[in-house]
């Protein structure tokens, strides 16, 4: 079955980096775009950035110039390397696929920016 599975997070400092890991598994990954998303407390979940199959990148403009969304094609995992963090970069991010008219999720992995 489709699996996406992420980690990387954590609490740390403004104007730090974390690099996050999506690990998936259950389809061709190759094959398909992903993405990462994330909700903050009472807010709704958003695009963070998205790569599809041909490499190409998307970001929300909030975080265009410091995250970088990349894959690694024999590893069926996508990262998210964040940096330059800024407290309303806290949130839990998900990992996100959509397979044959499904979305799938991961559990989330928390990201706290704070001093």
């Amino acid at each position: 079955q489709v699996q996406v599975v992420e980690s990387g997070g954590g609490l740390v400092q403004p104007g730090g980096s974390l690099n996050l890991s999506c690990a998936a598994s259950g389809f061709t990954f190759s094959s398909y775009a992903m993405g990462w998303y994330r909700q903050a407390p009472g807010k709704e979940r958003e695009l963070v950035a998205r790569i599809i199959t041909n490499g190409m990148t998307t970001y929300a403009d909030s975080v265009k110039g410091r995250f970088t969304i990349s894959r690694h094609k024999t590893k069926n995992t996508v990262y998210l390397q964040m940096n330059s963090l800024k407290p309303e970069d806290t949130a839990v991010y998900f990992c996100h696929v959509h397979v044959l008219q499904r979305d799938y999720w991961g559990q989330g992995t928390q990201v706290t920016v704070s001093s």
